[in-house]
């Protein structure tokens, strides 16, 4: 496995990817499904890493601001996605600790992740790699007809 920079020739697979969690009701809040065009857009405006396995993309991570301002200009906030078949065998581990080697890198010193409350494998997969819950806050999201819990979790890099 190799865990490199994203291309524009990634794009359709990313979307793909992402697109695979859009309509869980609990993964993920969005309910747009991202285009091969959104993703290139994406692509020049954040670090966006992928996992490839003999030349086929199994998974992405990407950070962007965490809030708007200059005050945040050193806080991230971190989006990762495997696709089903790359779960469960560290490939996401290497991949998010990529991420937060070149966010670390980059000058972020605090990387923020929202995760639905009802999504206990992210919770866990995030706290295994040092992130930390900071918040919980109750039905700020709405999806498939049900109220959903956003929970916080920070890591810091850069102490």
């Amino acid at each position: 496995m190799t865990i490199r920079a994203a291309t524009p020739r990634d794009a359709a697979v990313i979307a793909d990817i992402w697109n695979g969690i859009i309509h869980d009701p609990v993964i993920t809040f969005t309910t747009k499904e991202k285009t091969t065009h959104s993703i290139l857009q994406l692509l020049e405006t954040q670090p966006v890493l992928v996992a490839d396995i003999g030349n086929h993309v199994s998974g992405f991570a990407t950070y962007g601001a965490f809030r708007a301002g200059p005050g945040y200009r050193h806080t991230g906030e971190v989006t990762i996605h495997l696709a089903p078949n790359a779960r469960g065998q560290g490939i996401g581990r290497k991949l998010m600790q990529s991420l937060l080697d070149q966010a670390g890198q980059d000058g972020i010193h605090a990387m923020v992740a929202g995760v639905s409350a009802q999504n206990p494998a992210a919770i866990r997969f995030h706290q295994a790699l040092g992130f930390t819950e900071v918040a919980r806050l109750p039905e700020v999201g709405r999806k498939a007809g049900r109220w959903l819990d956003l929970i916080l979790l920070q890591k810091l890099l850069n102490t």
